[in-house]
């Protein structure tokens, strides 16, 4: 009986350890989609507009099933004593930037950027992420393998991780208000700002219209939209009166960012097979060591 055992142990794990060894580097590649449409959505962001009420953060987080409390627990401005980034439980936040001698402060939204080709869509190894018709970059939690290369590769250090779920773990960004896009409604965001500092439509009207407010009062604001370019395009997008480096957003060349993950991230799983194989094999003669042990002391 132990023979046979080892016997179909062995043959199991033969079997096992070809069946992986021959797995190609493409079948372990994922093939996430990244559709870049003519049409695609975006938002145009006026910080100069911005009164810092945070009803977009509230916003988010009722729409995102996240806790949210009281409207007016957002009246409360000490949270801008120190820059946020968002979280699991916060997918969007907004900071204030005031510098001595200035009458009124800045202040900036801050969320997921939407890229036109982004790095968490390509380093991502199983195809979680996706870049949809509508410019969103949505997130299959079923797909998800927790290995949080997203993080590691966005520029913009937005994705985040439920480390304190231990269960169902799943990264948490802006989704760009996905669900209700497709219901022809605005983002929670937009709709909800009372100054209209958000305003939502085509990427490349967008672009005009910042380029037309920009010309019509080159007094109120810095003379370049940020988004417009960086690591080849977002799809959300600033004006500023500032530059925009004083207000804490990344220095980005216009070089998408996915070049260098994609050649990385999936080399490195593309080739993680092998060992794998050599593990089973391992295991196989620990355990034909281990039973012909105890076969000898049963004698």
């Amino acid at each position: 009986m132990g023979k046979q055992s080892r016997r179909d142990f062995l043959k199991k794990a033969g079997i096992l350890g070809a069946g992986l060894a021959v797995t190609s580097p493409r079948e372990a590649s994922a093939a996430p989609g990244n559709i870049l449409s003519e049409d695609r959505m975006g938002v145009l962001v006026d910080t100069t507009v911005c009164i810092g009420c945070r009803r977009c953060e509230y916003a988010c987080k009722k729409t995102h099933d996240l806790p949210a409390g009281n409207l007016m627990d957002y009246d409360d401005h000490s949270v801008f004593s120190k820059m946020r980034r968002p979280y699991d439980k916060a997918l969007t936040v907004v900071n204030e930037y005031k510098e001595p001698g200035e009458t009124l402060p800045t202040h900036v939204k801050v969320q997921c950027m939407h890229c036109d080709k982004p790095a968490c869509v390509s380093a991502c190894i199983v195809g979680a992420f996706s870049k949809v018709e509508s410019g969103a970059i949505i997130y299959d939690a079923g797909i998800c393998i927790g290995c949080r290369y997203c993080m590691v590769a966005c520029p913009f250090q937005i994705p985040a991780y439920e480390y304190g779920n231990a269960l169902t773990p799943e990264v948490k960004k802006c989704d760009f208000c996905f669900n209700r896009t497709e219901e022809k409604l605005l983002p929670a965001c937009v709709e909800i700002c009372p100054v209209e500092a958000l305003t939502y439509g085509r990427r490349r009207d967008l672009l005009t219209l910042a380029e037309e407010r920009i010309a019509d009062n080159p007094d109120r604001y810095y003379n370049y939209t940020y988004g417009k370019n960086e690591v080849g395009g977002t799809s959300w997008m600033y004006l500023n009166a500032r530059e925009p480096a004083e207000l804490d957003f990344p220095k980005l060349g216009d070089k998408p960012a996915p070049g260098v993950s994609e050649s990385i991230q999936h080399g490195i799983f593309a080739y993680f097979v092998p060992p794998i194989a050599l593990y089973a094999l391992l295991g196989g003669i620990m355990w034909t060591a281990k039973t012909r042990n105890e076969s000898e002391e049963e004698r």
